[in-house]
């Protein structure tokens, strides 16, 4: 009812303004894409906008380019769909000019790449196969994964280098393709970690438990001695939503605790959907107190030849 509660109007012509002058302003022209020099320069950073996510983009395009000209590493840590998206190529020419310096797998990365190798085709359709339980039971792509490993795997060799020593050497029709092989051809290291159970060439009769763990250790070792040397460096999280931003912050742990410096580098998790790992054990907890953690949203097949684009757009 009216007069129930002693609330007045607030009376507005009481307010206090300042002139805009005064204020501090997140936005100004000076931020703004720049169509006419585009059309001078031809560069495409001309055409994006110094705010938010554009921002980003540039910020770990001149990161990765900081990191190259100081001879600081950059490592691509990546899942499947970077493959069954059809960058490969793209991976392989970073890491022949020497723009990425380190790549990690996950499991599945490792079956696409040589599934591509020797097959040039990969990605089965999961829905269908799983229904008469021949999801994941290819002969040949288990074959070649577990020989690789059980060739090549001795002492401390790991399961990238072993599997792309294993496409180089057998000369497979789509090598060419092949990160894994074009990498042990360049001596750029591969490593490849992996859960038991999770990739199709852990299920039949060619599965080596003792030489799958035994490669993957090794690489777990090989990685976090390429994360010791991250200060100063890029790391690239592309795609991996449990396994690598996992195998990442204990590898982290591992290097520290082993006595090595590993701050002041930039991290980014690149990705159609941001999830908890990536966020918190990629672009959060690493960089505290020296570093830069950023996350940029996008499908891969659109963001790699993006930063792949601007990072070779060098004219003045």
């Amino acid at each position: 009812m009216p007069g129930k509660y002693p609330f007045q109007p607030a009376d507005f012509r009481k307010i206090t303004e300042y002139p805009i002058c005064e204020r501090k302003s997140l936005v100004d022209i000076s931020m703004f894409s720049n169509p006419g020099k585009y059309r001078e320069s031809g560069r495409y950073a001309d055409l994006l906008p110094s705010i938010l996510k554009a921002a980003d983009l540039q910020e770990l395009v001149d990161a990765i380019r900081s990191a190259n000209a100081n001879g600081k590493p950059v490592v691509a840590a990546m899942g499947a769909h970077v493959i069954k998206c059809g960058l490969s190529p793209i991976i392989i020419e970073m890491i022949e000019r020497g723009v990425i310096n380190a790549v990690a797998f996950n499991g599945a990365c490792a079956v696409h790449d040589l599934e591509i190798a020797f097959h040039g085709a990969t990605s089965e359709d999961v829905a269908v196969e799983i229904r008469s339980g021949r999801f994941g039971m290819v002969k040949e792509t288990s074959a070649h994964f577990n020989n690789a490993l059980k060739k090549y795997c001795k002492g401390g060799v790991g399961m990238g280098e072993a599997i792309g020593r294993y496409i180089s050497e057998k000369d497979m029709p789509h090598k060419r393709f092949s990160i894994l092989a074009r990498a042990w051809e360049l001596d750029a290291p591969v490593t490849v970690h992996v859960a038991t159970g999770t990739d199709i060439v852990h299920v039949g009769p060619d599965m080596d438990g003792e030489a799958t763990g035994r490669a993957t250790l090794n690489d777990f070792k090989m990685f976090t001695g390429i994360v010791s040397r991250l200060g100063g460096g890029v790391y690239m999280n592309i795609g991996s939503s449990v396994i690598l931003p996992e195998i990442f912050i204990k590898a982290l742990s591992a290097a520290r605790n082993l006595g090595d410096d590993v701050s002041g580098f930039m991290t980014v998790n690149l990705d159609m959907i941001q999830s908890y790992r990536p966020n918190v054990n990629v672009v959060n907890r690493p960089i505290q107190g020296a570093g830069r953690g950023i996350s940029i949203t996008g499908h891969h097949e659109i963001m790699i030849p993006m930063i792949y684009h601007l990072l070779l757009d060098n004219r003045s």
